[in-house]
């Protein structure tokens, strides 16, 4: 006796059913298996995923080499509780994210399980170690969706709506965007307003940066301001954090964004692609600084689970075998080329940017000149129609970003490419 096959509408009417309306959700139908770069839903139609989990799955979907390093460890332990009974893999990996992290000064590393956790930790970590209490961020940043990293991330709908209130002693400044008329020097006289206005900057524990904003529009840090920020950080005894949950592992044409600046930030921040897929994120930072929480101040039941670390150590060693961030580059290139000729084209494309494989289109509606979410819906929902899984983000909802796996096969890119060419012409 078969059994009823599963659709999409009636999945997606038990989800709307059994699950809260305030976990959103972009697509209307279901996935059932995936490999690399394509998945199926459960009617069998394929997709090329643009999406990546939101940048999860630098090394794709099932890659192999992880496959086999989560079965190896299911044979040994699934769980103890590092801090109870710690095991030698999680140790190893710290190792390795210490060499592999820009400085050469002494680093320690601990691990937690998402993105928004690394975050929190690194402001207890900050505030431990400086005895101060003040957090400046930048508006536009996206750190997580915990009342302490909602309170840091710079845009309110949906992240705070309903949710205050929030954790004091927490500053925005303005991120600098030409494109929105904000420059790198609006961005430090808004930090120095702060100090004259609101804190004192020796009571300010940190400053947390994106090197890249991710949820805000893939806006790129210019050089300047970095060295603005650590200058301001150096003369007034502030800690200096990257946040690289969603730019780490490759994405950026470097193992990490902050190579592409020459300022060493004090603490960084990383999860996502850290571990192909499964839950698992990290704080870095100088050696100091990382030992300002007493024994017992850092941890969790799961952080550092031992198929995450199991994972992560695949991660590592393909992202150097299969060399993903030279390929990061060699793709991004090739994007950014098909998406400047559109551009000439579609008067709605207002900005192309990104670096390596951390690549956005910014759209404009041409009547108004005015940032415009209603193009890029129809874009996005023009290339969803031909099988291609695409992502917005931007303060105003007008960006589509690209965050294919980095193992993505070329014909697969090339059939993208070609997707988005045609999505492009109903902007």
């Amino acid at each position: 006796m078969s059994s009823t096959p599963l659709t999409n509408q009636d999945l997606h009417n038990r989800r709307l059913a059994a699950t809260p309306r305030g976990i959103g959700v972009m697509a209307n139908f279901f996935i059932e298996r995936a490999l690399n770069s394509e998945v199926w839903d459960v009617e069998g139609k394929r997709y090329i995923d643009f999406a990546g989990g939101i940048a999860v799955l630098n090394t794709g979907h099932r890659h192999p080499k992880i496959v086999a390093a989560i079965e190896a460890q299911l044979q040994q332990f699934t769980h103890t509780c590092y801090q109870v009974l710690p095991y030698e893999s999680y140790v190893t990996l710290a190792e390795r994210i210490n060499k592999l992290t820009p400085g050469t000064h002494a680093k320690k590393t601990c691990f937690f399980s998402s993105g928004a956790e690394a975050l929190e930790n690194a402001i207890k970590i900050a505030r431990a170690s400086t005895g101060r209490p003040g957090i400046v961020a930048f508006a536009g940043a996206f750190h997580g969706r915990t009342i302490m990293t909602s309170a840091m991330t710079g845009k309110v709908s949906p992240y705070k709506i309903g949710f205050g209130p929030f954790p004091a002693e927490i500053y925005h400044i303005p991120f600098p965007i030409d494109l929105h008329g904000v420059s790198v020097e609006d961005s430090i006289n808004a930090l120095h307003l702060l100090f004259k206005a609101d804190i004192d900057p020796k009571r300010i524990a940190a400053i947390v940066i994106e090197p890249v904003q991710g949820e805000g529009g893939f806006y790129v840090a210019p050089p300047a301001l970095m060295q603005a920020l650590r200058r301001e950080c150096d003369e007034h005894g502030i800690l200096l954090i990257y946040d690289e949950v969603q730019t780490g592992f490759g994405r950026t044409g470097k193992l990490f964004a902050a190579e592409h600046y020459d300022v060493i930030p004090d603490i960084i921040t990383m999860a996502k692609s850290l571990a192909g897929g499964t839950t698992l994120s990290a704080v870095c930072g100088k050696a100091e600084v990382m030992d300002g929480p007493a024994p017992g101040g850092l941890g969790g039941t799961y952080a550092g689970n031992p198929l995450a670390i199991a994972a992560s150590h695949a991660v590592l060693d393909i992202i150097e075998e299969e060399k993903l961030v030279e390929r990061a580059n060699i793709l991004g290139a090739k994007l950014t080329a098909r998406l400047k000729a559109a551009q000439a084209k579609v008067p709605a494309i207002k900005d192309v940017r990104g670096l390596g494989s951390m690549i956005a289109a910014e759209f404009f509606d041409p009547a108004t000149n005015e940032p415009s979410m209603d193009v890029v819906k129809r874009v996005q929902q023009a290339a969803l129609a031909e099988g291609l899984i695409l992502l917005t983000c931007g303060v105003y909802g007008n960006v589509i970003r690209f965050l294919y796996p980095l193992t993505i096969q070329d014909e697969v890119f090339d059939e993208a490419l070609d997707i988005i060419d045609r999505a492009l012409a109903t902007a």
